[in-house]
């Protein structure tokens, strides 16, 4: 079992503090965490800092931990633009960087970065040959539906070969088998309760047997929003509200996948995500982040140990 812990990203303007972020890297690799992980949103009401250039920030502040994104919705990013930045922060980090990826659902406002809504899961398998492309071959000619290149080189390629491990952030049956198809991992989103990620998994195992592939070769993690607190009815409260500005409104299913309470209860419900099929997960505490990846290094990992 391994742990990680999420990168802060939640600043309102002008509150960004260099300072507190170096020190928050300082403390969590001292602390053990195997790494560090962003999230993507660039349209809604919740301050963000944007995930490439957090991590970024990141690697800047950091020595050992890994650092990644889950997920980067590359359906509406240029593949040409998000492999070089990528590429880029791994050779910056001299190989330290993950990749997660998504289609984002049918539901995302296309139109506002010029994509049209229709075929978006061809474009975003397209999108992800195109990035393992410029990752590993010196000249690329791609006669895609989406995108055409002749004869392109894109150097410096990541200094993770062949590139930066792949995840997969899925939650439809097909999505996950597209996961073990074209990813190196799966990744549970932090909105997706216990039980419905147990049957993501499962799904994920049959595919990898069908395939022939070695379970331990494909890991799988999932994202948990955490809050400790002594008092249950303040944890919950806390971390409902931060949801609620995180996604725009109340989703009751969302705040059931949360896990809220004193370090004991979260402990007895992170085991059951373990038992679901966890083999990594990411703590994303939603305020008091240093605080909480404290609290939760010292009270809650040993008893999952």
């Amino acid at each position: 079992m391994k742990f990680a812990i999420a990168i802060p990203q939640f600043y309102a303007d002008g509150e960004f503090d260099p300072a507190a972020f170096r020190h928050y890297f300082s403390r969590v690799e001292e602390l053990g965490y195997a790494s560090a992980w962003a999230q993507e949103m660039v349209l809604g009401s919740s301050p963000q800092l944007a995930p490439v250039e957090a991590m970024t920030y990141a690697v800047a502040c950091s020595e050992r931990i890994r650092l990644g994104c889950v997920v980067f919705v590359s359906t509406l990013h240029s593949p040409v633009h998000l492999a070089k930045s990528l590429s880029s922060l791994d050779q910056l980090s001299g190989g330290r960087v993950d990749v997660g990826v998504g289609t984002g659902g049918p539901g995302r406002m296309f139109a506002a970065f010029g994509v049209p809504p229709d075929r978006y899961v061809a474009r975003f398998t397209e999108g992800l040959a195109l990035m393992k492309a410029l990752w590993t071959e010196p000249r690329v000619t791609f006669e895609g539906e989406f995108w055409q290149l002749r004869d392109a080189a894109m150097e410096p390629k990541p200094v993770q070969k062949p590139y930066p491990p792949v995840w997969f952030g899925a939650s439809s049956p097909a999505a996950v088998r597209r996961a073990v198809r074209l990813g190196n991992g799966f990744f549970g989103a932090g909105s997706t309760p216990t039980a419905a990620f147990a049957e993501q998994v499962q799904v994920a195992r049959a595919a990898l047997a069908e395939a022939g592939r070695p379970a331990d070769d494909f890991p799988i993690a999932k994202r948990v929003y955490i809050a400790l607190d002594r008092s249950a009815d303040r944890a919950r409260e806390r971390i409902n509200d931060a949801l609620e500005r995180l996604y725009g409104r109340r989703v009751p299913a969302i705040e059931a996948a949360a896990i809220a309470g004193p370090p004991g209860d979260c402990a007895r419900e992170l085991r059951e995500v373990a038992a679901a099929g966890a083999e990594l997960i990411l703590f994303t505490p939603l305020f008091d982040q240093l605080e909480h990846a404290e609290r939760l290094a010292e009270l809650v990992i040993p008893q999952l140990a």
